[in-house]
């Protein structure tokens, strides 16, 4: 299936190219599923959102809206390329980020995705963390694969690094929300890794597999990593004030506990009473209470760490899309990633 983007099509619905790039790679995505073992598909079905909890067909809850793919197919149509191109490709990518999904839950203790129960609540932690080993796995086996356009090994490089730079970056998530100071350098970095990673591997491996030059591979790398990062500062901030009925996800767990992400740096770092008010909340070895979490909300407000955030997520968006056009990409295609990219850090806050 080629993808078409015409000039009026990417300035109206981004909506549009989201679902396009569903209908494309969703076949590809449940074929690859069902190479998995029984006991391991069942896991992986119900947090893809297939299936309910008795392995029955859930059709009105198809799991996220597959954006990493999306930067994959339009990556390759920046280069001149089409879907068929690398829709092997855009399906490992999706299957590494669910990886990190099912495990993130667990790390987190958060128990709702996508407005149920996440999957090591239904099926115990043993059952997700091999789901998720079982996807990355398996991303990297769907590569090794593909030999459609010979690339000499690269892709399953860019993968593979955006595999070792995803664990670095979560690992440094870890750590950073267990200390008392953290650098807004140092979140930066761990952003860096943790999500733009395999979002800048998502672009390069579009324009790579479609033939792309050196020169696009690498700008469009740097589209997927900006808007990785800006990506992060917009989930830090749904992670304090988003509404869990738009998200699925539970709101205020991070503050409950404790954890340093962006909004909380900024305001820690802020030299204002209300960074120096929160800093003694956050120095308190235990779980907020609900009391003590409402006020930290508003403490982040007031030290300005909301706004500051706000502004990260512009800057790094802005970043991507002037990276759009440093080399020869398709013009039509060119506004077609701006506007998701602009789409993706204006979510609801």
């Amino acid at each position: 299936m080629t993808m078409v983007f015409n000039g009026d099509h990417c300035g109206s619905a981004v909506s549009g190219i989201i679902a396009e790039c569903q209908q494309t790679i969703r076949p590809a995505l449940r074929v690859a599923v069902d190479s998995l073992p029984v006991s391991v598909r069942r896991v992986v079905g119900y947090h893809f959102g297939w299936e309910d909890a008795q392995g029955r067909s859930a059709p009105t809850a198809e799991g996220g809206k597959m954006v990493r793919p999306a930067l994959t197919l339009l990556s390759a149509r920046a280069v001149g390329g089409q879907a068929s191109d690398v829709v092997l490709a855009a399906v490992a990518v999706q299957l590494v980020h669910e990886f990190t999904l099912l495990h993130d839950d667990i790390m987190d203790d958060d128990r709702l995705r996508r407005h149920r129960p996440a999957a090591w609540v239904v099926f115990g932690v043993p059952a997700a963390l091999l789901a998720g080993d079982a996807l990355w796995a398996l991303a990297l086996h769907l590569m090794s694969e593909s030999k459609r356009h010979p690339t000499d090994g690269r892709d399953i490089g860019i993968l593979i690094s955006a595999l070792h730079r995803l664990t670095a970056g979560q690992a440094a998530d870890i750590d950073l929300s267990q200390r008392n100071r953290v650098s807004a350098s140092e979140w930066q970095e761990m952003a860096a890794d943790k999500t733009g990673a395999l979002m800048g591997a998502a672009c390069a491996l579009g324009a790579l597999s479609s033939g792309g030059s050196s020169a696009q591979i690498r700008y469009l790398q740097q589209v997927g990593e900006h808007l990785g990062v800006a990506f992060q500062c917009v989930d830090d901030l749904l992670g304090i004030w988003a509404d869990p009925n738009v998200t699925g996800k539970p709101v205020g767990n991070d503050v409950v506990r404790r954890k340093r992400t962006l909004p909380v740096v900024a305001a820690l770092l802020s030299g204002t009473t209300a960074g120096e008010e929160l800093e003694r909340l956050y120095r308190l070895n235990r779980t907020l209470t609900p009391h003590e979490a409402v006020r930290a909300t508003e403490l982040i407000e007031d030290a300005g760490g909301r706004s500051w955030v706000r502004q990260q997520a512009k800057d790094h968006t802005q970043q991507a899309i002037q990276c759009l056009h440093k080399t020869g990409l398709l013009p039509e295609v060119v506004t077609a990633l701006s506007e998701l990219a602009n789409t993706l850090t204006g979510r609801p806050r």
